[in-house]
């Protein structure tokens, strides 16, 4: 990975972290086009730079990112499912994170579910609060959350559709999948990491650099793309982002299987 391709998937990941379209999907397919998706260093830097793009929502959201003791324990309770699902399935997550079809089977059955979402859950409480959600439902959350382990599903959109399932408006859905975001991805960090040193790698001082690099760029970009995604999102709702998700993966799985097939023939 040289640092024009760090930088292209920092913004990819910025822009589409907080969308319900799957930044871990776009970056792989990045990363696949670039040729470095099967590279050790690459899942362990599409992992780590989530980090730096979640953390614009402790930014973004400061004065109601420090909440009570209660808050911090609903968050810990929706992160559960996650540990117990990475524990378990860790390896396989990561075998998929180079596969690109996985990904585009995902996006169209994602976008065909977000054309329907807001039809399903039109009754949502609107003025309920990310202060009000109870611990059963948090849990509940966390659960869909456990979906995007399976790339291209998209971590925002799978706990976000899980909030209102529990009655919870798009935004509230949204702001509280936001939160849950920071101890779900620096828990993943640290994972990844470790499991980075027990295997017997070894960062080097410049891949030490495009980490940095694509944290601050990820950052940057995605405290510019959480704005806009919560002023859409409360007045179009999700099928833009359904049509988007559809027409990504069909164009994938015709360039795997046309384009390809016939430039190898």
């Amino acid at each position: 990975m040289d640092y024009l391709q760090a930088i292209i998937l920092a913004i990819i990941e910025g822009i589409t972290e907080f969308l319900p379209i799957s930044s871990t999907g776009h970056m792989i397919i990045a990363s696949s086009f670039f040729g470095i998706a099967q590279e050790y260093f690459t899942k362990l830097f599409t992992v780590v730079i989530q980090l730096g793009a979640i953390l614009s929502v402790v930014v973004l959201y400061f004065k109601r990112f420090f909440q009570t003791v209660d808050f911090y324990f609903k968050l810990l309770v929706a992160f559960i499912p996650a540990v117990i699902f990475g524990l378990l399935f860790g390896k396989k997550i990561d075998a998929l994170l180079e596969n690109p079809i996985t990904v585009a089977i995902s996006l169209v059955i994602g976008g065909v579910i977000l054309l329907k979402v807001d039809d399903w859950f039109s009754n949502s409480q609107e003025t309920q609060t990310t202060e009000k959600i109870s611990y059963g439902t948090a849990f509940k959350i966390g659960l869909f959350q456990c979906l995007a382990m399976i790339p291209g599903v998209s971590r925002s959109g799978a706990s976000i559709i899980g909030g209102m399932s529990q009655k919870l408006s798009r935004t509230t859905a949204a702001e509280f999948s936001f939160f849950l975001a920071v101890p779900t991805m620096l828990g993943a960090t640290v994972k990844k990491c470790y499991d980075y040193y027990k295997d017997g790698f070894v960062l080097s001082d410049d891949q030490i650099n495009l980490l940095i690099i694509g944290n601050v760029v990820g950052f940057i970009v995605a405290m510019l793309a959480i704005k806009s995604f919560i002023g859409y999102l409360s007045k179009h709702g999700f099928k833009i982002f359904g049509y988007y998700r559809i027409v990504a993966g069909l164009a994938i799985l015709i360039i795997h299987f046309f384009v390809m097939k016939l430039t190898v023939i």
